[in-house]
């Protein structure tokens, strides 16, 4: 334990992980592949599997640590690389930081990006009427533009609860998953603290993607519980609780992830309803 000890004092030196090292496994620090010997590490992982419960210790002692617990995914099961963690495809340096950002702004911007009417392929060129009904279905009943993001909860349950009854069913159904320990003050600032690259072929800065998952975190009370090559697993202790909520948020989704609809349910209305009174958000970038 005191490799720990001292490993977590390198990434964080201004904390007392003490009590934090006392509970982990064997592991390592991680940081950026970038060809620089100098280059500070960005995150602790565990050598191996997480052992049931450790991530909700771990939570329960960020507030003293400052440490954000991750449950880290590889790229696939057979991945003995463990890609991108133990590989280091991570870029701290790349990206700007969160509160540059308004999310509502980022949100209509995304919106826009993935809802025109031109397709990007074709230099701008109009889409021809089968396509543009195509997506018109796919974004009713906001065809006329924009909806705005939804209304934030009236009441939020206990996001910390949520979080960690997420982390324990996600563990359970996974074997392969991985502790990781960032300084970060949440889990949406982790992905940025950490250079977490997933939505690269969306996003290219992640820190606004962090800035949108800190909007979410105190509308909806969610939390950024696991994180993989190209995913997210977010807890939500505040989902929408009626239909025209739902559709609203689901908006935000397209507006956040498109893939998640383009390449999944096919349309707001078929996404929606799934949203209703669910305590787990899934996002994964193509």
């Amino acid at each position: 334990m005191n490799d720990a000890h001292h490993d977590l004092r390198r990434l964080r030196p201004d904390a007392e992980p003490a009590a934090v090292a006392a509970l982990l496994p064997a592991g390592r620090l991680v940081g950026p592949d970038d060809n620089d010997p100098d280059a500070p590490p960005v995150l602790w992982m565990s050598d191996g599997p997480a052992p049931l419960g450790l991530w909700e210790e771990l939570h329960r002692e960020h507030p003293t640590s400052g440490l954000w617990p991750l449950l880290l995914a590889p790229l696939s099961t057979t991945d003995g690389a463990f890609r991108p963690w133990g590989t280091g495809e991570l870029a701290p340096r790349a990206g700007t930081a969160p509160d540059l950002y308004d999310p509502a702004a980022l949100l209509r911007t995304g919106w826009e990006y993935s809802t025109t009417l031109v397709d990007a392929d074709e230099d701008g060129e109009p889409l021809d009427p089968e396509e543009a009904a195509e997506l018109a279905g796919s974004i009713a009943p906001f065809t006329d533009g924009w909806p705005g993001p939804a209304p934030a909860a009236a009441h939020l349950g206990d996001p910390d609860a949520a979080a960690r009854s997420l982390a324990r069913n996600l563990l359970a159904a996974n074997e392969h998953l991985r502790i990781g320990l960032v300084p970060a003050a949440t889990g949406a600032e982790a992905l940025t603290a950490c250079g977490w690259t997933g939505p690269v072929n969306h996003e290219d800065d992640v820190a606004k993607v962090s800035a949108v998952l800190l909007d979410w975190e105190r509308r909806y009370g969610t939390r950024v519980v696991q994180v993989g090559f190209a995913d997210l697993e977010l807890s939500v202790s505040a989902p929408p609780r009626d239909g025209d909520t739902a559709l609203r948020i689901a908006a935000e989704h397209l507006a956040f992830c498109p893939d998640n609809i383009f390449q999944g349910a096919g349309s707001l209305a078929e996404y929606a309803p799934g949203l209703v009174g669910a305590d787990q958000w899934t996002f994964w970038w193509d």
